[in-house]
C-alpha cells in the first residue's frame, strides 16, 4: 500500500496518475495546504520542505516503510519499484529523465509563477504576468516541436508525460494557443483520453476552488509560511 500525502495540485496529480496507470493500491491522506497542514510535525518528518505530495511506501526497500518527497523523485521511485513507464536501456532512460527535468525545472516553475501572479497575488503586476505567461507559452512551443517527432515527449509513454500533463492541460482553456501547436494539441487529447489519467486527475477534484482568503494567502505565500518553517 502507498500512502499519498496529497492535495489536488498539478504536482499531486502526477503521482495519482502514475498509481492509477500502474494499478498500485494507494490511500490518499489529504494535506490541506490552505489550512497549513503541511507544517505539522508529522508531515515534516516525511516531507522536510513542507511541500506535498509525499508518499510512504508501506512495502518499501527491505520490506520496511519508506518515505519519498518531491514529485519528480516519487515518480522515479515508483517507476523503479514497478519497472513501468521508465525504460531500462540507457539512451531511452535518459530521454525520459531529461524531459522529467524539463518539467521540474521549467514547466512547473514558470506556469506556477504565471498562475500565482494571475490568480493569487494581492495586486496585479503587469510585468510579472507578461513575463511568466510568455515563458509558459514558449514552453508550449517547445513541446509542440518535440511532439512533432514522437507520440509522447520521451518517445514511449512514460513518467515524463505524467509529470508534464497536469501542468499544461490548462492550455485547453486557451484554444488560440493550440491552433498553431497541433502536435501539442494532439498529445493533450491523447493524454486526456487515457482512463488512468482521467482517474488520477479526478482524485479530490470536488475540492472547492474558492479564492484565497487573506489568512490562506499568508499561510501559502506570506508571513505565516515563514513563521511555521
Amino acid at each position: 500500500m502507498i500512502d499519498v500525502y496529497y492535495w489536488p495540485t498539478p504536482n499531486g496529480k502526477k503521482v495519482t496518475i502514475f498509481l492509477e496507470e500502474a494499478g498500485l493500491p494507494y490511500k490518499v491522506v489529504p494535506i490541506n495546504i490552505r489550512k497549513g497542514e503541511q507544517f505539522e510535525a508529522a508531515f515534516l518528518k516525511i516531507s522536510p520542505n513542507n511541500r506535498m505530495p509525499a508518499i510512504v511506501d508501506q512495502d518499501g526497500p527491505g520490506g520496511k516503510p519508506y518515505s519519498v518527497f518531491e514529485s519528480g523523485a516519487i515518480l522515479l521511485y515508483l517507476a523503479e519499484k514497478t519497472g513501468k513507464f521508465m525504460p531500462s536501456e540507457i539512451r531511452a532512460r535518459y530521454d525520459v529523465v531529461q524531459w522529467l527535468m524539463f518539467q521540474m525545472a521549467s514547466v512547473g516553475p514558470m506556469m506556477g509563477q504565471a498562475g500565482h501572479f494571475l490568480h493569487a497575488a494581492p495586486e496585479k503586476i503587469p510585468y510579472a504576468i507578461e513575463r511568466y505567461t510568455n515563458e509558459s507559452r514558449r514552453l508550449f512551443g517547445v513541446l509542440d516541436k518535440r511532439l512533432a517527432e514522437a507520440s509522447f515527449v520521451a518517445g514511449e509513454y512514460s513518467i515524463a508525460d505524467m509529470a508534464i500533463y497536469p501542468w499544461v492541460v490548462a492550455a485547453e482553456r486557451e484554444p488560440e494557443q493550440l491552433e498553431t501547436r497541433p502536435h501539442f494539441k494532439r498529445w493533450l487529447e491523447t493524454m486526456g483520453a487515457r482512463p488512468a489519467v482521467k482517474r488520477g486527475m479526478a482524485v479530490m477534484a470536488d475540492t472547492p476552488a474558492q479564492p484565497l482568503t487573506e489568512e490562506e494567502r499568508s499561510i501559502l505565500y506570506g508571513k505565516k509560511q515563514f513563521e511555521r518553517r
